[in-house]
């Protein structure tokens, strides 16, 4: 398999500051430390420009290529941890309690470092490529906020490149697809507002609770029944929260969960269904209904002429039995959406093996998939830019 040999020869090296990494764990834009490493980093590889704060907290590096007078393109790794508490027992383990790198961004940006200390040395292309280091894709939209700083504009950046890790798929694979490769991702909240009784004395009230569990079952029927079965859209109710003592029929419940679609057209439909439904089941129980649907992040979507020339490169790097270019979507959600909104690109998965899922306490990232998710790096910007 034609692995950068460069990179080949320094997995160890990367492999620790992916560990240094990893036992220092950061939350959302709080990354002082995070930050710092990344930076000091980019500036002893020799850098042309490193921007620190972009985006409150990001991190970008900047390398010019033998000749700059191409265009710009952009790499980026996110780099905020989660608040879970870690069980891998490694020795590398987290240091602070309750964060841990669960999703393997420490991997991503070891990958994304391991690349920039070779462009900076090789610098083997045309025009210019940023390497964005990114703040807060765990919940706090931090992709948006650089793009809201000026990140496109600033550096001129025409096209920009996304990597996640992947338990499940094998050290050395790479998927991907065109179009929707992972859902956008909404959260609703339901209040319904009944009358209080006696338990005993059911018929003097309007029962929340009763109304509540008639909304749980009635919500599947969106997915059941209003979306075009070769679509996709998950809607799950996750907390359910009413009453405060046995013998008391409470006056109000609170319902909430997420929806995962794929489309506009299913998001669109879903918040309107979910507010007709609640409406009409706390109507049919004496209650009333107050619906709250919030919109997070988008569908991340693969421009299709950048998704095969992604594949070309994987299958440069890993072979092409090892690229599945027309992988199914996931239903998880990936703040990079904002960045392929904002400019064409893709973004891939990159195997992780048989390891524990993302965001569990006893995830890891496999260094043995070091040498592909770097080598990739650097062969995309040598083949986007051109000699």
């Amino acid at each position: 398999m034609p692995l950068v040999p460069e990179i080949a020869t320094r997995v160890a090296d990367i492999a620790a500051w992916r560990q240094a990494l990893h036992a220092m764990p950061e939350i959302l834009y709080d990354l002082p430390d995070t930050a710092a490493f990344v930076a000091g980093k980019l500036r002893a590889f020799g850098c042309d420009e490193v921007v620190t704060g972009l985006g409150r907290t990001g991190v970008v590096g900047l390398i010019e290529g033998r000749a700059g007078d191409g265009r710009t393109i952009a790499l980026r790794a996110d780099m905020d941890a989660l608040p879970i508490t870690e069980e891998t027992g490694r020795p590398y383990a987290s240091t602070r309690s309750g964060m841990m790198h669960a999703c393997g961004h420490d991997g991503h940006m070891a990958m994304l470092l391991g690349a920039a200390r070779h462009l900076c040395e090789t610098r083997a292309f045309r025009g210019r490529v940023a390497l964005v280091f990114q703040p807060a894709e765990e919940g706090g939209a931090g992709a948006l906020a650089m793009i809201e700083d000026g990140l496109m504009e600033r550096f001129g950046i025409e096209a920009v490149y996304g990597m996640h890790n992947l338990p499940g798929l094998a050290v050395g694979r790479i998927a991907l697809r065109p179009g929707p490769i992972m859902a956008a991702t909404d959260e609703f909240e339901v209040t319904i507002r009944g009358r209080a009784s006696h338990a005993a004395l059911p018929h003097e009230g309007a029962d929340p609770i009763l109304a509540g569990a008639a909304l749980v079952q009635a919500l599947q029927q969106i997915a059941a029944r209003n979306v075009d079965p070769l679509d996709s859209l998950v809607l799950s109710v996750t907390r359910f929260h009413s009453g405060f003592a046995r013998n008391i029929i409470p006056d109000e419940a609170q319902l909430s969960g997420t929806v995962r679609s794929l489309t506009a057209a299913s998001q669109d439909l879903a918040e309107r269904r979910i507010g007709a439904i609640a409406h009409g089941i706390a109507s049919a129980h004496g209650a009333t209904a107050t619906v709250s649907y919030k919109r997070n992040y988008p569908v991340t979507v693969n421009d299709a002429r950048e998704a095969a020339f992604c594949a070309a490169v994987a299958a440069e790097v890993c072979g092409k039995t090892e690229v599945d270019a027309a992988a199914p979507p996931l239903m998880a959600a990936e703040d990079f959406s904002y960045m392929l909104e904002a400019r064409p690109g893709a973004f891939v998965f990159l195997g992780n093996g048989a390891t524990a899922g993302l965001h569990n306490p006893g995830y890891d990232f496999d260094d043995a998939a070091i040498p592909f998710g770097a080598s990739y790096w650097v062969r995309l910007v040598e083949r986007a830019l051109g000699p």
